[in-house]
């Protein structure tokens, strides 16, 4: 299993393929993953990064509300997190980017991180995921005025699917793409994973063979001295404040994962009934891990990402 590693969109990218050669090295063609993943990741970017004022989310954002079309991506993606709303009851919702720029999140995490002054917390509900108008036949977007996108909850695990299933056709083998932490697999192999709060932190080791695996929390992505992050209650425009940090969860992609792992940390004390039916593991604000039936058993192979 060999394993290219980069960094982009502020975080760790990890390929690793089913191919036979020494996990420690790279594969026999890392220009071809750089260039499958790494463009498709270029092209998501031009389609929905909100810091980029050329994307077309930005363009959408700023033309509300006009009707506007838009590309295949930016569309699918918009379609995406809009999916994701409606799954989770309206807890991932892609109409809190407005609130996520009065919480001080409006650049690079790297960039929020280094001012000394942020803006007072000011709590408004999020507008709400219907009131977004889609039209599929002639690939248009319509947002009420005031309204802003953020796509960031779903459009990274949107990439980790479609880079895995995009190598694993044009290399014929098992492959899994994680991207910060968003992981996807396919080609059928069973691959052993690391699952933590933290990139290198201590976690637990489980095996999946297909779907994706999401992890969202509370703990990494901070500011303002530790006392924000980046997860927003739609329901009060403000980080959400329940007693889940993280959750991890696996399902049959890794979007619909990330839709339920963000819904999750929403949620807070109903996280647990809610997730009854899917694969997920909650760590709560006291250390406590907790599991749902469906969570998959420890495996005894070493994990690889």
């Amino acid at each position: 299993m060999s394993t290219l590693v980069w960094q982009d969109w502020s975080c760790e990218v990890r390929v690793v393929l089913a191919d036979g050669v020494d996990h420690h090295r790279q594969p026999t063609d890392p220009a071809l993953v750089r260039r499958v993943v790494g463009g498709l990741m270029d092209d998501v970017a031009a389609a929905i990064d909100r810091f980029r004022t050329d994307s077309e989310l930005s363009r959408l954002n700023a033309a509300a509300p006009a009707l506007l079309p838009l590309g295949p991506l930016a569309f699918a993606l918009i379609d995406t997190g809009l999916r994701a709303a409606f799954d989770t009851d309206g807890a991932c919702d892609p109409t809190v980017g407005a609130a996520v720029v009065r919480c001080g999140y409006d650049a690079d995490i790297a960039v929020v991180r280094e001012r000394r002054e942020v803006p007072p917390l000011a709590a408004a509900p999020a507008p709400g995921w219907s009131r977004v108008l889609l039209d599929h036949d002639l690939r248009r977007v319509g947002l009420p005025a005031g309204v802003r996108l953020d796509l960031n909850a779903t459009a990274k695990a949107w990439t980790a699917d479609e880079a895995a299933h995009r190598l694993a056709a044009r290399l014929g083998t098992g492959v899994l793409v994680s991207i910060g932490g968003d992981l996807a697999v396919a080609g059928g192999t069973l691959w052993p994973i690391l699952v933590s709060e933290e990139a290198g932190g201590a976690g637990q080791q489980v095996a999946i063979d297909r779907g994706g695996v999401a992890t969202s929390s509370t703990v990494a992505r901070r500011w303002a001295g530790g006392s924000r992050h980046h997860i927003v209650d739609p329901a009060t425009g403000l980080p959400a404040t329940g007693p889940v940090r993280t959750a991890t969860v696996w399902a049959r992609d890794c979007a619909a994962a990330n839709a339920l792992s963000t819904a999750a940390i929403v949620w807070g004390e109903a996280a647990w009934d809610r997730l009854q039916g899917e694969a997920a593991r909650l760590v709560m604000d006291d250390g406590r891990v907790v599991t749902t039936p469906s969570w998959p058993g420890v495996p005894s192979r070493t994990a690889v990402a």
